[in-house]
C-alpha cells in the first residue's frame, strides 16, 4: 500500500465522519440558537431550560437520522472490505 492510497482511504474516512455529524451538528446549531433567542427575549436564565430543549432537538434528530447514517456507514464498511484486495497490494 502506498502513501497515495492510504492518505485517499484517511480523506474518505474524515469525510465520511464529516457527512455522518452534519445533520446531527445542524439540529444542535439550530436549537442551541432558537433557545438562545428564547432566554433573550423572554429573560429566562434557567439552566434547565436551555438544556432540555436541546438534548430533546438532538435525540430526536439521532432517531430521525439513524437510519440514514446507518445505511451510510454499512455502504462504507462494504466498500472498504469489498475493495480489501485492492489495498492489500
Amino acid at each position: 500500500m502506498n502513501i497515495q492510497t492510504v492518505s485517499e482511504i484517511i480523506r474518505q474516512v474524515l469525510m465520511q465522519t464529516f457527512w455522518l455529524s452534519l445533520p446531527l451538528l445542524m439540529v444542535g446549531f439550530i436549537a442551541g440558537a432558537v433557545v438562545s433567542l428564547i432566554q433573550i427575549l423572554t429573560s429566562i436564565q434557567d439552566s434547565a431550560f436551555g438544556a432540555v430543549p436541546r438534548l430533546a432537538a438532538f435525540l430526536a434528530a439521532l432517531f430521525l437520522f439513524l437510519p440514514w447514517m446507518l445505511t451510510r456507514l454499512t455502504d462504507y464498511t462494504i466498500h472498504i472490505f469489498g475493495n480489501l484486495g485492492r489495498y492489500a497490494h
